[in-house]
């Protein structure tokens, strides 16, 4: 059955499809079950918090007239292209570089659909320590950091076998 051998890595897409997946159940549970700016205490440090963020990070271009939900679904739509060309020219070899942009995917995809859907991000994930709140968040994002702290893991990863190599032909 060779057709089902990918020779790229590619084979990373269920690692999107399944985070894609849990992002997109969790925002519909919240926007389903609560209202807008409802909290419920989880823990002492965190809650659940429906709130729509219309702009980026950190409501970053929230306040603007909707320009932005076009420009940020933009460039949504261009890093999910990004990171699917890498992951399809990423080397089965790197694993941990394909696992991390395959995470990146599936939250630039999560937020994508969210944008293009309700002109807004779900979010729902809300921190806090000693009365300070982070801003609140959602799967997508949270599967964004961990891809991007993957991709710096691999980054350390690589540069040290690419010394050692080097030492080795010296």
């Amino acid at each position: 059955m060779t057709f089902l051998k990918i020779n790229s890595s590619l084979q990373w897409l269920w690692l999107t499809a399944i985070f894609l997946i849990i992002d997109q159940i969790t925002k519909q549970w919240v926007a389903g079950s609560m209202e807008l700016y409802q909290s419920i205490n989880i823990l002492p440090f965190f809650n659940i918090t429906y709130a729509q963020n219309h702009g980026a990070a950190f409501s970053f271009l929230a306040d603007q007239s909707g320009w932005q939900r076009w420009f940020f679904t933009s460039i949504a739509a261009i890093a999910s292209v990004v990171f699917l060309v890498w992951l399809k020219r990423t080397p089965k070899e790197q694993p941990l570089l394909a696992a991390a942009l395959a995470c990146m995917l599936s939250g630039a995809l999560g937020n994508l659909i969210d944008r293009s859907m309700f002109g807004y991000v779900i979010d729902f994930l809300d921190f806090y320590v000693k009365g300070y709140h982070w801003p609140t968040f959602n799967v997508a994002d949270s599967i964004i950091f961990v891809g991007a702290a993957l991709m710096i893991i691999d980054s350390f990863k690589q540069d040290k076998t690419s010394k050692n190599q080097d030492a080795k032909e010296n």
